[in-house]
């Protein structure tokens, strides 16, 4: 009778221990997932990691060795960019920076030099190939370093008034020292200042002026000079072709021949238009006595005036004894 009892019992227990393991694995079937999905991905990220892939880089390019006295007078390239192949992995490990390609430029002279630039010259990683360079050549345009002393010249803007000149331009200091490629201080003439404005001048002009540099990228010893112009009336000539010969400082009636002159007078402009030319030309009677004398003509122009020709250069003047008088000059 004690047979039965105990199959009953073993039965319980087996059936508690099944439910117990099915209890554990429903427990444990998220993290059974979870693992193999992370397997996939570890799997998936190293064979895709070995594929070979293209990757653009921007290399920066270093020059040394440019021998002295020698400047480059060109902008060449700063950078290349380069296309590398390999593994994935490897190029996101790539540093342009440390891929720099030295050009040594120790051997050239004046004139143009092209270096190429080929794959080789770049020290990328085993796995990885350089497959393009672009610009695949740098070319260098280089001249000698000269210097020159060059004078300054006022870059005049406007018109100073009507009647007056520049009569003259004192500048300190008059020249500057260029120092730069000789294609560009060789031909220079002279180095304008900034413009000036001289517009209805009339007196001394005095300013500090920058100095234009168009001969880039030439370098000038002074930025600055101190410019003095000299404002002046304008210097002309005007031509007075029938004066009246007066005579001065006699008491007796005469007679002068010839009658009339002509002179030309140099001065300033606007002076010699305001010049009354009634009294220019003269002779002088003082202690003559009556009769016939052959005396120089004279010309009375005022300070800053001079008379460049006449006509005639002597005259022929005649005293009688009658005396002067208002109804009988």
């Amino acid at each position: 009778m004690a047979a039965p009892k105990l199959d009953i019992t073993f039965k319980t227990r087996a059936k508690h221990l099944a439910q117990s393991a099915e209890r554990r694995l429903n427990r444990n079937v998220g993290l059974r997932v979870l693992s193999v999905l992370i397997a996939i991905g570890l799997w998936i990220f190293v064979n895709a990691g070995q594929r070979n892939a293209i990757q653009s880089f921007q290399v920066p390019l270093a020059y040394r060795g440019l021998p002295s006295g020698l400047v480059i007078v060109n902008r060449p390239t700063e950078f290349v960019r380069i296309q590398v192949t390999g593994p994935r992995t490897l190029l996101s490990l790539l540093d342009p920076e440390r891929l720099s390609v030295p050009l040594d430029l120790s051997g050239i002279g004046p004139g143009q030099a092209a270096f190429k630039i080929n794959p080789t010259m770049f020290n990328v990683p085993r796995q990885t190939t350089v497959t393009g360079v672009a610009p695949a050549e740098v070319i260098f345009e280089i001249d000698r370093i000269v210097r020159r002393d060059v004078p300054v010249r006022v870059n005049l803007q406007g018109a100073v008034a009507p009647g007056y000149t520049i009569s003259g331009v004192e500048l300190t200091p008059p020249s500057v020292m260029v120092t730069g490629p000789s294609r560009y201080v060789n031909p220079l003439q002279q180095v304008y200042t900034e413009p000036l404005d001289v517009s209805g001048a009339k007196a001394q002009i005095v300013r500090k002026l920058f100095l234009e540099n168009e001969s880039e990228p030439a370098r000038m010893s002074a930025k600055l000079v101190d410019a003095k112009l000299f404002v002046t009336e304008k210097i002309g000539e005007r031509e007075f072709p029938r004066i009246a010969v007066q005579v001065r400082d006699s008491d007796y009636r005469f007679n002068v021949q010839p009658r009339f002159a002509a002179v030309t007078i140099r001065g300033p402009e606007l002076s010699l238009s305001r010049l009354d030319p009634s009294t220019l030309a003269y002779v002088d009677a003082t202690d003559l006595t009556p009769g016939s004398h052959d005396l120089p003509l004279q010309i009375d122009v005022p300070d800053g005036m001079s008379v460049v020709r006449q006509n005639p250069e002597k005259v022929k003047l005649r005293l009688y004894h009658g005396k002067r008088t208002a109804s009988n000059p």
